[in-house]
């Protein structure tokens, strides 16, 4: 992991970005279409959008993304950073990717002024899990929603 490199992703990186979030997608059995992707991936250069995303570069190739944005709160001065989507392609799993993604957009919350940097995971995602119980505490908070 000595070449590990986390970095904003480029305008160029359309395809290899593109990989990531369909593997990320297919392991949450979610279906997108090419609008939404289109749409993503034009939020993500968008400076007016709070919507960014970090890529992890190994060996000249991406094996990592995280999407995160920054909402305001009723609750504290400073915005919460959301980490929407993390993924890690499965041949580089284990290597301490999705870790490093995970240090790198908590300092990005850092450097904005956040007041804390939250995620989501399903239950079931045993290895997941296993990572975020050694970088953040789990609040107790059930998830509700309402789709439209």
């Amino acid at each position: 992991m000595s070449d590990l490199r986390i970095r904003p992703v480029a305008r160029n990186e359309r395809a290899p970005w593109d990989i990531l979030w369909s593997g990320y997608l297919d392991f949450y059995s979610a279906v997108i279409g090419p609008e939404i992707r289109d749409i993503t991936w034009a939020r993500l250069h968008d400076p007016l959008v709070p919507l960014h995303a970090l890529v992890a570069e190994e060996g000249g190739r991406l094996v990592g993304l995280a999407h995160y944005t920054f909402h305001a709160s009723a609750w504290t001065l400073g915005p919460y950073c959301y980490l929407q989507d993390l993924f890690t392609a499965p041949e580089a799993r284990g290597r301490g990717i999705g870790r490093a993604l995970v240090e790198a957009v908590a300092s990005e919350a850092r450097r904005a002024g956040a007041d804390r940097v939250y995620w989501l995971t399903k239950e079931d995602n045993a290895a997941a899990r296993a990572l975020y119980d050694t970088l953040a505490d789990r609040p107790g908070f059930i998830q509700y929603r309402r789709i439209f």
